[in-house]
């Protein structure tokens, strides 16, 4: 196939997704290290109180990663060998990874076609006497339908615990996502829209999951553990469960704090970008937007466009590479987990079981969206891709 000739070319590549990490984080840092005081200290317990006061939840719960986070929100409410937790394949591996270390199975529901969020219409009908939880997955950064996953989880006695890792700071029906299922689970990994390098938080209203989580996420150590090698605290602790090391580091929450003051400067940014690529791509020939019920509540975490295949005459993965030509990064969210090597083979599925999810990861592609970009990488994305949908239009 040939290539047009001219390209409207960066002369740097534009990373798919980067940071916006500025003075006073690094200040933070240093601040932390001169400290010396470097693990589980007063700055978690500093960050974890501004961000349950910023979410508006009862406990938020500081840990090293959101699969820990999920990991121990399972073992909150006490999933295990034999139980079942209904989540959706268009996620990350964590989500259902964390199901098969308690000894459980995740059962997948397929997504809608246009939001990929979890299919709340078709939750029910895969619910059985083994099913424990719920696991939703607030896809982009976009809420699940929360009304509807509740009724039929609270009706049929099953727990809902939030994949949230694109959630911040999303709402739903003027609720921020952090306050409505039993337990949420939030990612500061280094692409999402507040982060910490590394690390993850665990939110709930309930007094009872709070103290478990806290109690299981350092070792299993009796309350406030972590102190004992600060003046006053004791040397003595208790062993009350096998918990696991799960813990944030203080250093980590140093960049967590003031990532978490400009969360709302973030967003507004992001949504900006959303808004300018609409514009750019709306009623184009060749491509979908992603389906909005409400932009404003939307976490813009990410930005997955739809290719319409019919149209071009190249696939998703040529698209791919021809932005790529154009210097321009972009990624896939996400190979449905059904269709990968382990939990097809294990469970046998086949990728025509959950056809939404197969459908839209053959068009899916994220492009880049966050604060660090410039009104001018933001062009040179936009027209990247009309650049591609142009040139191969059949």
């Amino acid at each position: 196939m040939t290539t047009p000739k001219a390209l409207r070319t960066r002369e740097q590549f534009l990373p798919f997704a980067a940071p916006l990490v500025g003075q006073e984080e690094v200040d933070a840092v240093v601040e932390c290290v001169r400290s010396g005081w470097l693990t589980t200290g007063f700055k978690v317990k500093e960050f974890e109180k501004a961000f349950a006061e910023a979410i508006g939840c009862r406990h938020a719960l500081a840990v090293n990663s959101c699969t820990a986070a999920l990991h121990l929100a399972l073992e909150a409410i006490g999933v295990g060998p034999g139980d079942e937790v209904i989540t959706s394949p268009m996620t990350f591996t964590a989500t259902a990874a964390v199901v098969e270390h308690m000894g459980a199975r995740p059962t997948f529901v397929d997504c809608e076609p246009d939001t990929l969020n979890l299919d709340a219409r078709a939750l029910e009908k895969r619910i059985t006497p083994r099913t424990k939880a719920v696991l939703p997955v607030h896809f982009a950064g976009q809420a699940c339908d929360m009304d509807a996953i509740l009724e039929i989880a609270r009706r049929r006695g099953i727990k809902v615990i939030e994949d949230a890792a694109h959630a911040i700071p999303t709402r739903y029906k003027g609720r921020l996502i952090g306050t409505i299922g039993d337990i949420t689970c939030f990612s500061f990994y280094a692409t999402k829209n507040v982060t910490t390098g590394e690390g993850g938080m665990v939110a709930t209203d309930d007094d009872g999951y709070a103290q478990r989580v806290r109690l299981m996420h350092l070792h299993g150590m009796s309350r406030d553990a972590w102190k004992r090698y600060q003046e006053g605290g004791s040397w003595s602790y208790e062993i009350l469960a096998p918990g696991f090391k799960y813990n944030l580091s203080d250093v980590a929450a140093a960049i967590g704090i003031p990532q978490l003051r400009r969360c709302d400067e973030f967003h507004a940014r992001r949504s900006l970008i959303a808004r300018r690529y609409h514009e750019a791509f709306a009623g184009l020939d060749g491509l979908r937007v992603p389906a909005v019920a409400d932009e404003f509540s939307h976490a813009w975490h990410l930005y997955v466009i739809q290719l319409e295949l019919d149209a071009l005459r190249i696939d998703r993965d040529e698209f791919i590479r021809e932005l790529g030509r154009r210097k321009i990064g972009v990624s896939v969210h996400f190979i449905p987990l059904h269709i990968q090597p382990y939990y097809r083979d294990r469970y046998g599925y086949a990728a025509g079981d959950l056809p939404n999810a197969f459908g839209a990861f053959q068009r899916i592609i994220s492009l880049p969206i966050y604060a660090k970009m410039t009104d001018e990488d933001v062009e040179d994305v936009i027209a990247a891709v009309l650049d591609t949908v142009e040139s191969f239009r059949r």
